[in-house]
């Protein structure tokens, strides 16, 4: 897994699709989604921990580079 669109195809495969047109909002909640997945033992640990740390790097960029996600 390497992508942000990585993860939007893994949640694509257990019926979650996430689209608000805020890309930090979109972040939270593929988070959750991921959390919601990994508790329910859908995916593997390494899988899990490869999203979250994906997550977190694109986060922490848009942070560092004041992007709000709202098409900036």
């Amino acid at each position: 897994m390497e992508t942000i669109y990585d993860i939007q195809q893994l949640l694509k495969k257990y019926g979650t699709f996430i689209y608000t047109g805020n890309r930090m909002g979109d972040l939270e909640m593929m988070a959750m989604e991921l959390d919601e997945l990994y508790k329910l033992h859908f995916i593997e640990n390494e899988r899990y921990l490869q999203a979250k740390l994906l997550i977190k790097k694109e986060r922490d960029w848009m942070r560092l580079n004041k992007k709000g996600g709202t098409g900036e």
